[in-house]
């Protein structure tokens, strides 16, 4: 009986379709919950923003016990590089080499010939396998390669080191017959194929994407790609379905916890729908009505209020005063939407006094050990320190604060970016705190993100203490 390894490539399908902005904090809860059924490989999105990107993997790399973290490699050496620092802390982390092998894709999206993309794929791969030890190597379009071309790409990948390789219908053109037909030719074109885990990406293009992937175990498939909520890939629940009803007759096995997919896979839908605004960290009940705040610089100071309370504020007229001018200076260049609304509030409202000044910070986080930090505020004349555990560094430097200040407040939104560009880039954080039903935001700017991100908390704090007397 053979055991086949479920890969799930939904964070990568979320980055891919731009539709969906998925949160921080969703980002987290999706890959945690993906491992906690016991999902074999979760496959990330492509580290694009290095600082964000980063920061999102190696929170998620600790807090996996189950799960291989997949990165893609990107297409040079030094992204490769950026992509194995991201997931160095996960218990089990791989390198994706993804890259075209038909001629179209070849010449349209990386303009390299043939022997170029061999040259490329032989060096990539080799690099990948000296820094990680284990490479997966995607041949990218393979079912509209020619055929020859195609096996002397997956030949190359395992020469240099590839001990997975997926053979991706990416122009969703295959039946059933038809890829049990390629997957059969490969073996017997490439022997040493049958030394490694042969992975099968199946489209759902035709409909067919289930069917497809059943035929390919039949003709030798060990690794299935999946997703949850697109319909580039085939669906998690119906290929466990399927696999519950009629794995003992195909003679295979796996290690999915398949009673639990479903209750699962609904929270994972929530966060990955069309409609989701991806604004709120924690799926919120107001994330509709804020994917409806789109203001240009027709509006009033009365549109402008109605928006700032249908985000939860609770402004005195002085505030909504100055985030009105704020929001006319900036509506002047771009319509504002709920984002850059929390954004104007955070710099411009609740401004008081800070009760609470951040002096330093050291976090720890790794593989091998829980996420901690060891925060020193400083209140008046007085020096205040404390050290905490957590589920990722942002979450452990949150806990620390909380600590210190010896109160916990309902985080109601967590949100960061990247505001410029390049090596030294600054990242911002935004903050929203609730406390007996009112809502408070700090924004924190730092090339550290995660030192913007315990600026952005305190900033919010001060706010809180400032308003409440508990200074």
């Amino acid at each position: 009986m053979k055991k086949i390894t479920i890969t799930d490539a939904t964070l990568r399908e979320c980055a891919r379709r731009g539709d969906i902005a998925l949160s921080f904090k969703e980002k987290i809860e999706i890959a945690k919950l993906l491992d906690k059924l016991n999902i074999d490989v979760i496959e990330a999105a492509p580290v694009t923003d290095e600082k964000i990107d980063t920061l999102v993997l190696r929170t998620i790399s600790p807090l996996l016990k189950n799960s291989i973290l997949s990165c893609p490699a990107g297409v040079t050496v030094e992204e490769a590089d950026r992509a194995m620092k991201a997931i160095s802390g996960a218990k089990k982390p791989r390198l994706l080499v993804s890259l075209p092998v038909s001629a179209v894709q070849m010449e349209y999206f990386y303009h390299k010939k043939p022997a170029q993309m061999l040259e490329l794929i032989a060096s990539l791969t080799a690099h990948c396998a000296s820094i990680c030890n284990d490479v997966e190597f995607s041949a990218v379009d393979a079912t509209r390669a020619d055929k020859a071309y195609l096996f002397e790409t997956i030949k190359i990948a395992i020469k240099n080191g590839a001990k997975t390789v997926t053979v991706c219908d990416t122009a969703g053109a295959l039946l059933p017959d038809e890829f049990t037909a390629l997957l059969n030719e490969l073996y017997e074109a490439v022997p040493s194929a049958k030394e490694i885990t042969l992975s099968a990406e199946c489209s759902d293009a035709l409909d067919m994407a289930n069917a497809c992937v059943f035929s390919c175990i039949g003709a030798g498939a060990t690794q299935i790609k999946t997703c949850i909520g697109s319909q580039a890939l085939p669906n998690l629940e119906h290929v466990m379905k399927a696999l519950q009803v009629k794995g003992h007759t195909l003679d295979v096995s796996y290690g999915v916890n398949s009673m639990s997919i479903n209750h699962s896979a609904n929270q994972i839908l929530g966060m990955t729908s069309e409609n989701h605004s991806g604004s709120s960290s924690f799926g919120n009940s107001r994330s509709a009505i804020e994917s409806n705040v789109l203001l240009d610089d027709t509006a009033d100071i009365a549109k402008v209020s109605r928006a700032i309370v249908s985000l939860g504020y609770e402004l005195t007229e002085d505030d909504t005063a100055k985030v009105f001018e704020a929001f006319k200076s900036f509506s002047g260049k771009k319509q504002v939407g709920s984002k850059e609304l929390d954004a104007i509030i955070a710099t411009v409202a609740h401004q008081v006094p800070p009760t609470y000044r951040v002096k330093s910070y050291v976090i720890n986080s790794g593989n091998l050990i829980s996420s901690t930090a060891n925060i020193v505020l400083e209140k008046g004349s007085r020096t205040l320190n404390s050290v905490c555990m957590g589920d990722g560094p942002i979450d452990a430097a949150f806990r620390t604060v909380e600590h210190i200040i010896g109160h916990h407040y309902e985080l109601d939104d967590f949100q960061i970016q990247s505001v410029t560009e390049g090596h030294e880039a600054m990242g911002e954080a935004l903050v929203k705190l609730r406390s007996n039903g009112k809502l408070y935001s700090g924004k924190g700017i730092s090339t550290d993100i995660i030192g913007a991100s315990i600026i952005a908390y305190v900033n919010a704090l001060n706010k809180i203490v400032y308003e409440e007397g508990n200074a």
